[in-house]
C-alpha cells in the first residue's frame, strides 16, 4: 500500500517524544535530553528524506509498506518477554525499566524505517524489532543518565542489519546478530574507556540467578524456538561443552571454574536466547554443534582474560558473537569436509522431516539437561553458592580459593554482616541470625521472612559447623 512517507515515522516519533511528559522524564533533565537528541534526530531524517523526495520529479519513488509477520520474531520475542516478566517478578527494577524498553521499541521502529526507505522504496512491517530490543534489555541497560548511549546502541544494531550483509545460501543476508553486534561494540567500548559503571550489566548478571528454578525455565522457554526453528544442537552443544569443560576443571583443582556454578545463569540464557539467531549460524547441523562449542568455550576463555585483567567478567558472554558469526562458513566448511561429514548427526536422520529431527534433538537436549541437573549441575543449589565450601577449599588450599572466600566477606560485610567483616579481618567468631539472612542467601536474592529455625536448618544443609544441633534445639522449643 502507498503512504506517505512522514506519516509511521512520525507516529512512531511523535510517541517517542511524549515520554518527555512522563514525571519520571522531567525530573532527570539528562534523561529528558535524551529523549529529546533522538526525537530531534529521527525528526530531521524524517524531513531530511522528505524534501529530497519532494526534489524528485514526478513519477519518481513511492514508498511502500509490506506486512510480513514471521514466526520467527514472534516466537523469540514471547521467549524473551517471558524471561523478563519472570526475572521482574523478583527483581523489580525490570519492571520500572520497562518504559524505556518501550522507548527502545518506538526508536527501533522508527529508524529502521527510515533507513529502509533511505536505501529503497519498500519497508518490510513485522515484529523484527523486538527480539532485538528485547535482547538487548536482557544483557546491558545503559543507567537513566546514558539513555542516549542505549538508542545509539539500538541504531548500531539495525544499521549493521542494513549495510553489513554478504551473499548466504544463494540470498544477501546479514552477517551480524542485530542485538548480539551493538552489544559487543559497547562491551569493548567500556572496557577501553572503564566505565562499566554506567550501565546495571553486573547487577543484570547477578539478579537474573534470583528468580526460582531459573535453569529450568530457561530451559523451558527455549523449548518452541527450537521446536520450530532447529536451534537445539547450538543451545545443547554450548552448554554440555561449558559443563564438562567445568567438571574437567573440579576434578583437577577441586573448585569450580564459575566458583558459585558449572554455568552462571546469564551466560546459560545467552546460550538459549542471544547467539542462537538462526539467520547468523551456521547451515549444516555439525556446524551448529560446532558452532555451541564454540561459543561454551570462547566465554570460558574470555572469563579467565577479564578476570585475570581485573576487567568486569559479564562481559565474557557478549565479546565473541561478532566474531562466531563471521565464521559461520568456515563452521559450515569444517562440518563439511572429508574427515568430518560422515559425521554429522544430520546423516542419522536423513529419513526424517526437519520438525521431526528438531524434535529429536529436543528429546535428546531432555536427557542431556536432566542428567546435568541431577548431578547438580544446573540449579539453585550449586555447592559452589555456600561459604563452607570455599572455608573447607581455602583449608585445602585450592587455587583461587582463598582469594575468592576474601571477596564474598568483604561483600557480605559491605552489606551488614558483623560476622562477615569479623572473618574478613581474620577474627573467628559464629554467624548470628541476622548474619545468616545474609550468608546463607548464596547467589540468590535476599531471605527476608525465614524463622531462626528455617535459618539454622538451611545453615546446617549448606554444612555450617554447629548449626544442626541448634536448627534441632530450634525447632524443639
Amino acid at each position: 500500500m502507498r503512504v506517505p512517507v512522514n506519516v509511521l515515522p512520525l507516529a512512531f516519533t511523535g510517541t517517542l517524544a511524549a515520554f518527555m511528559l512522563l514525571p519520571r522524564v522531567q525530573q532527570d533533565s539528562r534523561l529528558l535530553w535524551s529523549f529529546a537528541a533522538a526525537a530531534a534526530v529521527l525528526l530531521l531524517w524524517n524531513a531530511m528524506l522528505y524534501a529530497r523526495l519532494r526534489a524528485r520529479q514526478t513519477g519518481g519513488r513511492h514508498l511502500t509498506v509490506e506486512i510480513d509477520l514471521r514466526k520467527q520474531h514472534y516466537f523469540q520475542a514471547c521467549a524473551q518477554g517471558s524471561v523478563l516478566l519472570y526475572w521482574g517478578w523478583y527483581w523489580p527494577q525490570v519492571y520500572d525499566h520497562a518504559y524505556l524498553i518501550v522507548a527502545q521499541l518506538l526508536f527501533a521502529y522508527a529508524f529502521d524505517m527510515l533507513l529502509a526507505w533511505s536505501r529503497r522504496d519498500r519497508y518490510t512491517l513485522g515484529f523484527a524489532p523486538f527480539p532485538v530490543i528485547f535482547s538487548i534489555n536482557l544483557f546491558l541497560w545503559f543507567r537513566d543518565d546514558w539513555l542516549s548511549l542505549q538508542f545509539l546502541m539500538v541504531a548500531v544494531g539495525f544499521a549493521a542489519k542494513e549495510l553489513v550483509t554478504w551473499e548466504k545460501n544463494g540470498r544477501r543476508a546479514h552477517i551480524f546478530n542485530p542485538s548480539s553486534f551493538p552489544l559487543a561494540v559497547a562491551a569493548v567500548l567500556l572496557i577501553a574507556t572503564g566505565t562499566s559503571d554506567m550501565t546495571w550489566g553486573k547487577q543484570i548478571a547477578t539478579t537474573q540467578f534470583y528468580p526460582s528454578n531459573m535453569y529450568i525455565a530457561l530451559f523451558v522457554i527455549g523449548l518452541p524456538g527450537q521446536f520450530f526453528f532447529g536451534v537445539t544442537s547450538m543451545t545443547m552443544s554450548a552448554v554440555v561443552t561449558t559443563y564438562l569443560a567445568g567438571l574437567a576443571y573440579y576434578a583437577a583443582t577441586g573448585v569450580y571454574f564459575f566458583y558459585d556454578s558449572y554455568i552462571p545463569i546469564a551466560v546459560f540464557l545467552g546460550m538459549h536466547l542471544l547467539f542462537t539467531d538462526p539467520s547468523t549460524s551456521p547451515r549444516t547441523e555439525l556446524g551448529r554443534i560446532l558452532f555451541g562449542a564454540a561459543y561454551g568455550l570462547s566465554t570460558m576463555l574470555l572469563y579467565v582474560l577479564l578476570g585475570r585483567a581485573g576487567l568486569p567478567t559479564f562481559y565474557d558472554k557478549l565479546l565473541q558473537v561478532p566474531l562466531l558469526n563471521l565464521s559461520i562458513k568456515l563452521f559450515d566448511r569444517i562440518a563439511e569436509s572429508a574427515p568430518l561429514r560422515h559425521l554429522s548427526p544430520a546423516n542419522l536422520g536423513a529419513s526424517l522431516a526437519p520438525r521431526q529431527r528438531h524434535l529429536a534433538y529436543i528429546s535428546v537436549w531432555f536427557l542431556a539437561f536432566s542428567a546435568i541437573a541431577m548431578a547438580n549441575g544446573l540449579g539453585d543449589r550449586h555447592p559452589g553458592q555456600w561459604l563452607p565450601f570455599w572455608q573447607r577449599a581455602c583449608d585445602a588450599r585450592r587455587p583461587w580459593a582463598c582469594e575468592y572466600l576474601a571477596q564474598r566477606e568483604a561483600e557480605l560485610c559491605d552489606q551488614g554482616s558483623d560476622w562477615a567483616c569479623n572473618a574478613y579481618d581474620g577474627r573467628d567468631t559464629s554467624p548470628a541470625v541476622d548474619d545468616f539472612r545474609l550468608v546463607l542467601r548464596g547467589s540468590k536474592g535476599p531471605v527476608t521472612n525465614w524463622s531462626p529455625a528455617a535459618l539454622y536448618a538451611e545453615a546446617c544443609r549448606q554444612g555450617w559447623s554447629g548449626t544442626c544441633e541448634r536448627a534441632t534445639v530450634s525447632q524443639t522449643r
